[in-house]
């Protein structure tokens, strides 16, 4: 051990000092709360700092300098120790490590591959954490966190390059990812999709307007398809539960809520979307399935795929969409105040519910012909009776409910608002669609509940890429999680050997 890590031992040992005196000394008898905390929150801070460096400085002493004598015969000659730069939450910190050289073959740097370092000087705690952020806040926002609680100062552009990186493994993060195990599955397999708009980025052209007409936009809309699939207990109820829990709130039991939900969106097409959806439903598949539900809204593009890419699914129309026609129509009736509407739906929707459909498409078309009518009145009318005819043959709802199946596409409507809209149509944005994917690939990550295992798939497929081999001592998942519930031990690998490092303790 060298002066210099002799002297940084004490500095530590001098700090905690501090800190005992800072929170039982005199002036901590009339310091507030907050004063006390921020105090020790920024000691803690730099104390990291300095046990960090003494960590690398420690981990460099220990590295051979010794020629490197490889498989193949070959031998590599220590050439000098060359610096590198670690960006980690307490700061940058620089040290020193040996660089093994061989004519015509370049250099290796044997300490990075034992620390398992990236190609850049970003630690994966910080790059975890402003990806955390970024998914589900804009960049510059991020940014700003970093900087106020951490101390960090990363551009939007550093924050966004990373979080496409750290990005690129997801699709074979999911494709290797066991299917749920079949005692933890529900009786019913559900899958949904549907679309939301996302504004993306026109390219500029030499005729591009200075200034825009009235409805004119500098960007346009690319729809990014969503789907989801999940299983669920079998909840039967009758028309007028159902009746009753929509419009007057009165619910006879708590449903059955999903489970290993997985959500993804893409902008690449519907038919790449659903393609990627029974990649993910197919290991999900087995005896323990009794029924296999595919809900939609009455979009023809998506129900034809459906129908075609997953032809052993019972197609249901959702019956929120289905309803809302049925509001149309009482809007165009009565007017958006009248009181008459409520009345007029709950009925309505008892006759949809009840299997009584035909019945309302022959109504709506009969008081469509009648002579006094207002041209928007006929038009309402006429658009929901065809919109219930073309897709009567997906509203059988008396047979799903007394089955016990899910006729409302809830969650794909809350993901497209939640995970789509409520990130990518902020005020202002515009998205390239590269940008776009890498951001939806990590928020599908983050809402299926899988971001540290995810990391750590992502940092052992970096190490197998970067160093050939595979990081035979990976960190427990659950000292990763940006809860910070455990405080990791920084693990070593010497020989094959995982061994812990720990600071001598004061005497």
């Amino acid at each position: 051990m060298t002066f210099n890590s002799q002297e940084i031992i004490q500095d530590i040992y001098k700090d905690f000092e501090n800190m005992l005196e800072y929170v039982t000394g005199e002036q901590a008898r009339r310091a507030t709360a907050d004063a006390t905390e921020r105090g020790l929150f920024k000691m803690l801070m730099q104390m990291g700092f300095k046990l960090l460096t003494l960590f690398f400085i420690m981990r460099s002493q220990a590295a051979s300098r010794k020629p490197l004598k490889m498989a193949e015969g070959n031998e590599w000659t220590c050439h000098r120790d060359m610096q590198r730069t670690y960006f980690s939450i307490f700061g940058k910190v620089r040290f020193m490590r040996p660089y093994f050289y061989r004519k015509g073959a370049g250099g290796r740097t044997p300490l990075d591959e034992e620390l398992s370092l990236g190609e850049d000087c970003y630690s994966d705690l910080v790059r975890e954490i402003h990806d955390y952020l970024s998914v589900y806040g804009v960049y510059h926002k991020a940014c700003d966190i970093l900087e106020r609680v951490l101390g960090l100062r990363l551009s939007t552009r550093v924050v966004q390059t990373n979080l496409g990186e750290d990005a690129a493994e997801v699709e074979a993060y999911y494709a290797q990812k066991p299917a749920p195990q079949a005692e933890r599955e529900a009786e019913i397999l559900v899958i949904q999709a549907d679309g939301k708009g996302i504004p993306m980025v026109l390219e500029k052209t030499a005729s591009e307007k200075v200034r825009l007409g009235k409805g004119e936009k500098h960007g346009r809309k690319r729809e990014a398809v969503v789907t989801t699939v999940y299983t669920i207990e079998a909840f039967v109820r009758t028309p007028e539960q159902v009746v009753a829990s929509f419009y007057d709130k009165i619910h006879a039991s708590q449903p059955p809520q999903p489970q290993n939900k997985h959500l993804w969106a893409t902008l690449d097409g519907k038919d790449l979307a659903l393609g990627r959806l029974a990649e993910q439903v197919t290991p999900r598949l087995g005896d323990h399935l009794r029924y296999k539900i595919a809900l939609c809204d009455g979009c023809e593009a998506l129900q034809t795929r459906i129908a075609k890419q997953f032809s052993d699914f019972i197609l249901i129309l959702d019956f929120i969409h289905a309803n809302e026609y049925l509001w149309k129509v009482a809007n165009a009736l009565f007017g958006e105040t009248n009181d008459q509407r409520f009345e007029w739906m709950k009925a309505r929707t008892l006759q949809l519910l009840s299997g009584q459909t035909e019945q309302l498409i022959a109504a709506f078309r009969s008081l469509a012909n009648k002579p006094k009518l207002s041209i928007a009145k006929r038009t309402q009318l006429l658009k929901t009776a065809n919109y219930f005819e073309r897709n009567l043959l997906f509203m059988n709802y008396p047979v799903y409910l007394s089955k016990g199946w899910p006729i409302a596409s809830g969650v794909i409507e809350g993901a497209c608002r939640h995970f789509v809209k409520d990130r990518c149509e902020l005020s202002g944005m515009r998205w390239l669609q590269t940008g776009a994917e890498n951001l939806l690939r990590l928020r599908a990550v983050a809402e299926n509940d899988d971001w540290e295992d995810y990391h750590l798939y992502r940092k052992q497929q970096r190490h197998l890429r970067l160093y050939k081999t595979r990081n035979i001592c990976p960190e427990p998942i659950e000292s990763q999680s940006l809860h910070l519930r455990t405080l990791p031990v920084e693990p070593i690998v010497t020989n094959n050997h995982c061994h812990y490092s720990q600071l001598p303790l004061a005497s």
